[in-house]
């Protein structure tokens, strides 16, 4: 990539980042053979950024880890390592497998809520679990799930008798050379960690106001770590084509890991799910990678592996998701190829059948689909609501956003479309089944 391509980057960024109100970015990208940096607003290149959910593709990596050295066998049932969910046959311990929760496909809630004793420690949140609901048969389809990570770092530190925080430091960031901040500390009397603000962006006025982070201690390996745009292509590299050297995953091992799971449809984030990573199809190969969403935060990577290309961007607000449905056009634009998600063309609107309304839950998150005779049917999320729901071809409903009124794409109705019958939502990868209608 010549220098004056890494000027352009600067200025795209730069323009970007002013637009959506982004007080600051960070981009990195690994293209033939070289990696460059940019950077957007008074923010250090090494600056560490909360990276949200990237934090499972580390966990996911741990788990892998101790899937090499013998220590963990995919299909191991997680009562093994976890007896407060239950070894016997109709417990949560005994039915789920470690491939399922590495892959989303474990069929547990989204999260556990906002328990205070939950919340307290490790296992008790454990022992909350064992009488969770399952949004659907283990194995039988993706939804998204922090539940899921939980229980893997959960079973990292039975196996590796360390810590989350010291194992994913010991075992793969310092042999990457790569120093983390975290969001949360374990010990409440150890030093605080450093890393960048995030903030919420007022879509109307633009004016961005810094958040605090809420991220539970039991939740960390979910998303705690704190890391710039630069770490994140050092962690892509290792999932890059024959590329093993002193990397601490072996190349067959990441290739699992990019592996989508068969019959497995994770609807309004990816084209498909491995075992810790998404993956996204594009023309010349596919992509692999994680978004991350953290308190006023939103970042992206993005791996090539065919073609060694990492992309790598942090920011820190909220419209940051924004700014990077706008990056990835002009980086293609500047022949700098990215692979990333092509949300569904939202076709044909069609009558809105009343046996769609109802109730579906997910965990403790309820989406309650209404209307009354005559009127425009809505879509209410924990008390969120969303006007204007309409029902367009394949099942896929779209909603009027509150803040911008803009019409997005708001999931799918899952179950038998020509017979009417409908047994569940998929929103944001998220499944919530019928409760009652």
């Amino acid at each position: 990539m010549p220098d004056t391509g890494t000027a352009r980057l600067g200025e795209v960024l730069a323009d970007l980042a002013r637009r959506h109100g982004v007080p600051a970015a960070q981009l990195a990208v690994l293209m033939d053979g070289r990696a460059v940096d940019v950077t957007a607003g008074d923010v250090d290149p090494d600056a560490k950024f909360p990276v949200g959910s990237i934090t499972k593709a580390f966990t996911a990596s741990l788990a892998m880890l101790l899937v090499a050295d013998g220590d963990l066998d995919l299909d191991d049932r997680i009562g093994t390592f976890l007896p407060e969910l239950g070894t016997e046959p109709d417990s949560l311990g005994h039915r789920l497998t470690a491939r399922q929760i590495l892959s989303h496909t474990s069929g547990l809630p989204s999260s556990l809520g906002e328990q205070s004793d939950a919340a307290s420690s490790p296992r008790r949140y454990l022992r909350d679990c064992r009488e969770l609901t399952l949004v659907q048969p283990p194995g039988s389809g993706f939804s998204y799930s922090n539940v899921a990570y939980v229980f893997i770092g959960r079973i990292v530190e039975e196996i590796t008798g360390m810590s989350w925080w010291d194992a994913v430091e010991a075992l793969l960031l310092k042999p990457l050379g790569i120093v983390p901040s975290f969001l949360v500390r374990p010990d409440p009397r150890s030093p605080p960690y450093s890393f960048v603000s995030g903030h919420a962006v007022n879509e109307v006025t633009g004016r961005a106001m810094a958040v605090a982070q809420t991220m539970r201690v039991v939740e960390a390996p979910c998303g705690a770590l704190a890391l710039s745009a630069k770490d994140l292509v050092t962690f892509g590299r290792v999932h890059l084509a024959g590329r093993t050297g002193s990397a601490p995953l072996a190349s067959r091992t990441v290739q699992d890991m990019r592996r989508p799971v068969p019959g497995s449809e994770p609807f309004g984030l990816a084209d498909g799910w491995g075992l810790g990573l998404a993956v996204y199809h594009d023309a010349d190969g596919d992509w692999a990678g994680h978004d991350g969403n953290s308190d006023g935060t939103s970042c992206r990577l993005r791996i090539d592996p065919a073609h060694d290309r990492v992309v790598a961007l942090t920011t820190n607000a909220n419209t940051g998701s924004a700014l990077w449905d706008e990056l990835v056009d002009q980086l293609r634009a500047m022949d700098i190829p990215v692979g990333d998600y092509t949300v569904p063309e939202l076709r044909e609107q069609i009558p809105f059948p009343r046996n769609l309304f109802g109730s579906y839950a997910n965990g403790d998150m309820e989406y309650v689909v209404g209307g009354l005779d005559g009127a425009a049917a809505t879509l209410v999320v924990n008390g969120e609501k969303y006007q204007e729901l309409m029902l367009h071809e394949d099942w896929l409903f779209s909603v009027r956003e509150p803040v911008s009124g803009r019409r997005i794409l708001g999931g799918r109705f899952l179950g038998d479309s020509p017979a009417g019958q409908v047994s569940g939502i998929q929103s944001g990868g998220r499944v919530a089944g019928r409760r009652k209608p």
